[in-house]
C-alpha cells in the first residue's frame, strides 16, 4: 500500500487537495502520520495544523469537509495530491471555493475565485 516517507522534512509532507471532478486546485496542506492515518480510517481529509501543533480535520468547525476520492503520491513518496470532493463548496478558511482565490495577471490583482460564505459567520 501506497505510504508517504515521513522520515523526510521533519515528518510533514505537502498534501494538495485537488477538486476530483473539475482539477482545479484548491489548498495546500502538511500531513504527518497522524493525520495520514486518520484520513485512511475516515474517508476525509485530516492535516496537521504548524500554527496550533495538532490534528486537523479539515470542515470540522465549518462543515466544509473534504471526501476523499483517491490519493496520488509522488515518485519520491513526500508529496501527495488528494483529489477529493469538497462538501459545502469552500476549502479556504477565508470563505472561498479555493484558497488559491489571488491572482496575479499583467501586473494586476483580481479574485479569481468566487466567495462561498463569510467566514465571520462560520466561526464565530
Amino acid at each position: 500500500m501506497i505510504r508517504p516517507d515521513f522520515e523526510k522534512m521533519n515528518g510533514l509532507i505537502p498534501a494538495i487537495a485537488q477538486d476530483a471532478e473539475t482539477g482545479e486546485v484548491l489548498m495546500m496542506a502538511y500531513m504527518n502520520e497522524l493525520a495520514w492515518d486518520k484520513t485512511l480510517q475516515t474517508g476525509e481529509a485530516h492535516y496537521w495544523s504548524r500554527s496550533r501543533q495538532t490534528l486537523w480535520h479539515k470542515g470540522g468547525t465549518s462543515g466544509h469537509t473534504q471526501k476523499i476520492r483517491s490519493i496520488r503520491i509522488d515518485c519520491d513518496d513526500d508529496t501527495l495530491v488528494l483529489l477529493i470532493e469538497q462538501i459545502g463548496g469552500a476549502a479556504c478558511h477565508k470563505g472561498y471555493r479555493s484558497c488559491f482565490y489571488r491572482e496575479l495577471k499583467a501586473g494586476e490583482e483580481s479574485i479569481c475565485s468566487p466567495l462561498i460564505f463569510d467566514p465571520k459567520e462560520v466561526y464565530k
